[in-house]
């Protein structure tokens, strides 16, 4: 029986691939940016499959993205992956003062606030826009900016439909991307919108869930509906542009009742 492969064998192999291999050599870590993105985008969608090969072959992906990063960084003096491991031990530990220290246990978001100079400090400009406002929520929970329960996240809801209602109230119907964005009216509008967005984002939060999360499977969900309408279509003989809304409405509850 061969004995388990360790990460120490998956770091000196990335370290041989440095010396022998002329891409792998060539790499910076910049010229590796679009590799772990990509990569964790694959990983993400591993997870969101539920496949057990998949996921152990993507977080392998993954892996080695952070190896290469800290080969190259060893190789530049910066530092090692075993001060990659070292700085993780100590923010873990740092973490869970009450299982590692003489603390009592206290939620991280309020334990970094006391660092930070302002809520969005350190997070990534390029974070998608609902994970963002899910984070900011968070921070500002962390110091006490929060509703005890779901009851004002869903008053705010309804108070900034309200004000969105207000906002489309005697306004002729417009194609998407019709209106422009100069228009002071347009502008508000979308500021309004994005309030209902942010308040829907935080009525999620409260309730345990992830707006991204929840708005992927309902794009899945709408998908595979839609998806069911196209093949009734097909097997029908309708033409799917030329159907219309009342006809397409009745087969999304056809194909809402076949699930």
């Amino acid at each position: 029986m061969h004995d388990k492969t360790t990460l120490n064998d998956a770091l000196e192999l990335m370290r041989d691939l440095r010396r022998r291999c002329e891409w792998d050599a060539a790499q910076t870590h910049d010229s590796l940016r679009p590799y772990l993105i990509e990569e964790a985008h694959e990983l993400d969608e591993a997870i969101r499959s539920d496949s057990t090969p998949q996921m152990r072959e993507e977080l392998g992906d993954l892996l080695l993205q952070v190896l290469f990063h800290s080969v190259i960084a060893e190789e530049r003096g910066e530092f090692d992956a075993g001060d990659v491991a070292s700085g993780l031990i100590a923010k873990m530990r740092a973490r869970h003062p009450h299982l590692y220290g003489e603390g009592s246990g206290e939620s991280w978001e309020r334990m970094k606030s006391r660092k930070r100079e302002s809520i969005a400090d350190g997070l990534p400009a390029s974070l998608p826009p609902l994970h963002r406002a899910h984070r900011l929520q968070d921070r500002a929970a962390g110091v006490g900016f929060d509703w005890p329960d779901v009851t004002g996240p869903a008053a705010k809801v309804e108070e900034e439909l309200a004000e969105v209602r207000d906002q489309l109230e005697g306004r002729p119907p417009l194609a998407a991307g019709a209106a422009s964005t100069l228009d002071p009216e347009h502008a508000l509008l979308e500021a309004e919108l994005g309030d209902l967005l942010f308040a829907c984002v935080n009525l999620c939060r409260k309730a345990g869930v992830h707006a991204s999360l929840a708005l992927d499977r309902a794009n899945t969900k709408f998908e595979e509906r839609f998806r069911r309408i196209e093949e009734m279509c097909r097997q029908r003989g309708i033409s799917v542009g030329e159907a219309g809304l009342e006809q397409l409405d009745a087969l999304w509850d056809e194909a809402k009742l076949a699930e």
